[in-house]
C-alpha cells in the first residue's frame, strides 16, 4: 500500500534528515521533490501544487529556520498536511437516524461494489451490533444478485430475495417495509453499475433515491484507477450528491492518488476502505493513521484494534504468568500463530509498527507466508506430548514429525532450536505485560521461529 509514494518521500527527506539547519533553498529544493514524487503517485496536479505550497510556506517561518530539528519539523508538517489533505478525522455512517437505516452503494461494473455490501453489512453486525438487511437490486446482471446471496450466506446475513425480473425502484421500496416490518433497523442495497456513467444509470439511480430517500449514498471506487476514480466520484455525486466514498483494492495501490486527491477535488470523505478479498477487509479511514503509514512512521492504532479483537485478557494474563514460568508450549505457540494470521498478512501488519516497514521490503511477503505454514504442519505433526513437552523429541520422532510435515529433518532442529531460545526470551519479555506479548519478543518479533530468520533478511 503506497509503497512507491512512500519509497520516493523518503528519498526526498534522507537530502535533510539529520541538518542542523535548513535554508529557503533547501526546502524548496525538498518540496519540489515532493511534489514530483506525488504526480508520480498519480495525485491530482493540483492538489499536489496546493500541498506542496502550503507546506514550503509553513516551512519558511521560524519554527522550522530557528528549529534544532528542522528536519522532522518539515516532516511533520507534511504529515499534518496529508492528514488534511485526506480529511483530517474518520468520517463514520450517521447510525443516530430513525430505523431502518437505508445505505445506497453505486459505482461502476468491477469496483467491488457486490462483495463491499457484504463486508459493510459484516461490519455493522459485528462492530456496531446492528441488524442489516442486504438488498440485490442489479437486476441486469443475475451474477450480482446470486454474488450477493452467497456473500449474504458466508456472513449468516439474510438477503432480500429479488430476480432480474423485477423493477429496481420496486425492489427498494419493498425492501423498506420488510425491514420496518421484520426487525432490520439497517438496509444496504446493491445498485447496478455501468462500464462507465451513462445517463439511463444516472436517471434511474436518481429515481431509486427520489422514492427511499436514503439516509446515505456511498460510491464504491476502485483504488487502483487512480484519477479515473475521482473523476467517476465527480461524476456521481453531481448526480446523486454522494455522503463518501468506500475506496477498494487500497492494499494493491501502490501508488495513492485516488486516496489523496479524492477529499480535495470532490469535497467528500472516504469513509472506508477495502484492504484484501476477505470478508473482513474493510476498515474505517483514518486520514491521520494512512498519512502516518505514507511516511513509513506505522499505525500502531490500528495494530492495538488489531490486538484487542484476538485477544482475551484473561488468556494474555494466564499466557503471561506461563511465559514467566518457562512453561509456554508448542500449543501456545500454535495458538498466537493462528491469532497473528487472524488479524492479517504479514506485511499488512509488520507496515503498521513504526520502523518495520521498510524492513518488509526486504522480505518476500510469499515466503514469509510460507514459512509460517512450514512451521503450523511441524508443530501439527507432533503428539500431544511432544508439542507440551519437546525435550522428548529424539531423533526417531523428528523423523517422524519431519516426513508428517513434508519437510527436512533439518528443519524441524531449526525450529526445535529457535523455540528454545524463544521460551527464554519470552520469560524477559514477559515482565513487559500484554505489550511485550505483543512486541519485541513475542509474536510481532524477530523470535517467531523461522520468522524472525527471513526478519534477518535470510529469505
Amino acid at each position: 500500500m503506497f509503497d512507491s509514494l512512500s519509497s520516493k518521500l523518503e528519498a526526498a527527506f534522507k537530502k535533510i534528515r539529520g541538518r542542523g539547519s535548513l535554508s529557503e533553498a533547501d526546502i524548496v529544493a525538498t518540496m519540489k521533490e515532493v511534489r514530483m514524487a506525488l504526480l508520480e503517485a498519480d495525485v491530482n496536479f493540483k492538489v499536489a501544487k496546493d500541498f506542496c505550497d502550503r507546506v514550503a510556506e509553513k516551512s519558511k517561518g521560524e519554527e522550522v529556520l530557528k528549529s534544532l530539528t528542522p528536519d522532522q519539523t518539515v516532516i511533520k508538517l507534511v504529515q499534518e498536511e496529508l492528514t488534511e489533505t485526506m480529511g483530517s478525522g474518520a468520517s463514520e455512517l450517521n447510525l443516530g437516524v430513525a430505523p431502518p437505516m437505508i445505505i445506497m452503494l453505486v459505482g461502476l461494473q468491477g469496483s467491488g461494489k457486490t462483495t463491499t455490501i457484504g463486508k459493510l453489512g459484516r461490519y455493522l453486525r459485528d462492530e456496531k451490533k446492528r441488524n442489516p438487511l442486504l438488498v440485490p437490486a442489479d437486476v441486469y446482471r443475475k451474477a450480482a444478485i446470486d454474488q450477493l446471496k452467497t456473500v449474504g450466506s458466508q456472513l449468516g446475513l439474510e438477503v432480500f430475495e429479488t430476480s432480474t425480473e423485477d423493477d429496481p425502484v420496486d425492489i427498494a421500496k419493498r425492501a423498506e417495509q420488510h425491514a420496518k416490518n421484520s426487525g432490520f433497523d439497517t438496509v444496504i442495497i446493491d445498485t447496478a453499475g455501468r462500464l462507465q456513467i451513462d445517463q439511463d444509470l444516472m436517471s434511474e439511480l436518481q429515481e431509486m433515491s427520489d422514492a427511499i430517500e436514503p439516509h446515505e449514498i456511498l460510491l464504491v471506487a476502485d483504488a487502483m484507477t487512480g484519477q479515473e476514480a475521482v473523476n467517476v466520484a465527480k461524476g456521481f455525486d453531481e448526480a446523486l450528491e454522494l455522503d463518501g466514498l468506500i475506496l477498494t483494492k487500497l492494499d494493491g495501490d501502490a501508488r495513492g492518488g485516488a486516496a489523496l486527491s479524492m477529499k480535495e477535488v470532490t469535497g467528500k470523505p472516504i469513509k472506508f476502505i477495502g484492504i484484501g478479498e476477505k470478508l473482513d477487509a474493510l476498515e474505517v479511514f483514518h486520514p491521520e493513521r494512512m498519512a502516518s503509514r505514507i511516511l513509513g512512521m506505522g499505525d500502531v492504532m490500528s495494530l492495538i484494534e488489531k490486538a484487542t479483537k484476538e485477544v482475551d485478557v484473561e488468556d494474555a494474563i494466564a499466557m503471561q504468568k506461563k511465559m514467566a514460568k518457562n512453561e509456554f508450549t508448542f500449543d501456545d505457540f500454535l495458538s498466537q500463530l493462528k491469532m497473528m494470521r487472524r488479524m492479517g498478512s504479514i506485511s499488512s501488519l509488520m507496515n503498521m509498527i513504526p520502523g518495520m516497514g521498510k524492513m518488509m521490503k526486504q522480505i518476500d511477503p510469499e515466503m514469509a507466508e510460507k514459512e509460517l505454514k512450514k512451521t503450523e504442519a511441524i508443530i501439527l505433526s507432533m503428539t500431544r506430548e511432544e508439542r507440551q513437552k519437546p525435550n522428548v523429541i529424539n531423533g526417531s520422532r523428528r523423523k517422524r514429525i519431519a516426513k508428517g510435515s513434508g519437510v527436512r529433518v533439518q528443519d524441524v532442529n531449526q525450529l526445535l532450536k529457535q523455540f528454545a531460545q524463544m521460551r527464554q526470551m519470552m520469560k524477559q519479555v514477559s515482565k513487559m505485560g500484554l505489550g511485550g506479548l505483543m512486541g519485541g519478543g513475542g509474536l510481532m518479533g524477530g523470535g517467531m521461529p523461522n520468522l524472525g530468520k527471513l526478519m534477518r533478511g535470510l529469505k
